[in-house]
């Protein structure tokens, strides 16, 4: 008889069954190329959770309040989820090819998985809404940081909301005969056709919407800037103009990183949809090109620190000393070497009492405003 059968985890639902199978069943087992994946899942599952750890640390020590600061904080902690989530899960999943964890596990694990992914897209969508106002309406900023906070929990309540069908879909199935048994949404729809309204329901709300999104906010904030320089307004720098030097950095932040998810996962997301409308295709595509492409797609939660590393100067030194404590930790001696002046500007601060000449404040925190 024909069973259905897990072949590989997907990106959305969690699993690809195929219903239509002419040869006899073969059970699946835990390939080369499936251990080349979980290899190198392990390696970014380790470069997210560090990199991203440290930018929530980071995040969170700085005295100056920002609105942007709620944003990337909302960010690095979806990704968090994504990385403690989708990465564990896909690589335990892929060794032990069955399902041992049981029915509550299969059922709230899989919801996790999406609702991790659901709420790493949609928070970029707030930060693109975010930038488009910046830049369009940029005297409507005393409102900014009570927006922000409506925008996000809508976010995070709607990543519940569209994630919440997986634990009603996801169910053990079982093969009599074989003692092999799955977590799948095989059987939880009447006809094929349901399956294949449901994954497109998930890919518009989890891809296509939210990169539209994007795109309209982004194109609008390109034609607001060439209108400016037309007008030989320009790109001003100082904080009395309409498009700060400090906005523009968040600008360029902002696009680097939704310009990083949309190359990382497009290649995925379009295999997907070709499985979901020719599944026999499943059969004839090489497995390495499906472990691939979503390998391609977890790397996006390793590039957003290394974005945020590169357009705040804060988070670099606050790196410089993190890595400066590890190593007199290591040694049990601090190496002499000569102090930047922000940290001589404290020390003769805290030794001497007095505030540095000619400076407003004690620390120098650089920020991305």
């Amino acid at each position: 008889p024909c069973i259905p059968a897990k072949l590989y985890v997907d990106a959305t639902d969690g699993n690809v069954s195929i219903s239509v199978c002419p040869e006899p069943w073969i059970e699946p087992i835990f390939t080369l190329a499936a251990k080349v994946r979980v290899a190198i899942t392990a390696c970014f599952f380790l470069i997210a959770a560090c990199s991203n750890s440290a930018v929530l640390y980071s995040i969170m020590r700085k005295r100056r309040k920002s609105h942007v600061r709620l944003l990337i904080m909302s960010l690095t902690m979806a990704d968090l989820l994504v990385t403690f989530t989708v990465m564990p899960l896909d690589a335990v999943w892929n060794m032990t090819v069955q399902w041992y964890a049981g029915q509550v596990p299969c059922k709230l694990l899989n919801f996790l998985k999406l609702f991790a992914m659901y709420s790493a897209a949609l928070v970029l969508v707030v930060i693109s809404i975010d930038r488009h106002s910046a830049i369009l309406h940029p005297f409507a900023f005393a409102n900014s940081s009570r927006r922000n906070r409506v925008m996000l929990c809508v976010a995070w309540v709607l990543s519940l909301l569209l994630a919440s069908p997986q634990l009603f879909l996801f169910h053990l199935h079982t093969i009599p005969g074989v003692n092999f048994t799955q977590c799948v949404t095989h059987g939880s729809f009447r006809e094929q056709w349901e399956e294949t309204m449901y994954n497109m329901f998930t890919f518009t709300t989890l891809y296509v919407t939210p990169l539209s999104v994007m795109i309209v906010c982004y194109i609008r904030i390109i034609w607001e800037i060439s209108k400016q320089l037309k007008i030989n307004k320009g790109l001003a720098r100082n904080k009395d103009d309409h498009i700060s030097k400090a906005r523009m950095k968040t600008l360029k932040m902002t696009i680097v990183i939704v310009a990083s998810f949309v190359v990382c996962w497009t290649p995925y997301y379009l295999l997907g949809l070709w499985y979901w409308f020719q599944p026999d295709m499943i059969r004839r595509m090489p497995e390495y090109i499906n472990h691939s492409l979503f390998l391609f797609g977890l790397l996006h939660t390793c590039t957003d620190p290394i974005i945020y590393g590169l357009y705040t100067p804060s988070f670099r030194e606050d790196i410089k000393l993190c890595l400066r404590g590890i190593e007199t930790a290591i040694t049990g001696q601090e190496k002499n070497k000569p102090m930047s002046s922000s940290e001589m500007n404290v020390k003769d601060y805290v030794v001497n009492g007095r505030r540095p000449s000619g400076a407003s404040t004690v620390i120098t925190i650089h920020t991305v405003c």
